[in-house]
């Protein structure tokens, strides 16, 4: 499945609540909720020393894509124009030695 056909179906599926309709403010709280809710998955693993239970996994993954999705969506951000300019960002700073490290303008 391509991104844009994967966010183009999450839009079936936002149903926000009514004083929050369409703002980017409910799906961005959303994604730190499932990403809460990923790290506390894989804090288990190092935890515990337990397998990872790949569909678990997979489950959260899911549903911090869906949430960026509706971030990107509300927007105006298509995902693969998102994951393109995240390709090329990552790109220049390789080539000029600045993967490393920390800070937006590097």
């Amino acid at each position: 499945m391509e991104l844009s056909e994967y966010q183009a179906n999450t839009k079936t599926t936002a149903v926000y609540p009514g004083r929050l309709d369409g703002r980017f403010f409910y799906p961005s709280i959303g994604l730190a909720g499932e990403v809460g809710e990923l790290l506390n998955k894989i804090k288990k693993i190092a935890r515990d020393g337990a397998d990872a239970n790949i569909e678990e996994i997979k489950g959260e993954v899911g549903d911090v894509l869906w949430y960026l999705s509706q971030i990107c969506t509300e927007f105006g951000i298509s995902l693969d124009d998102a994951a393109e300019y995240n390709l090329k960002k990552l790109k220049s700073r390789a080539e000029r030695g600045t993967i490393e490290g920390s800070g937006d303008n590097r």
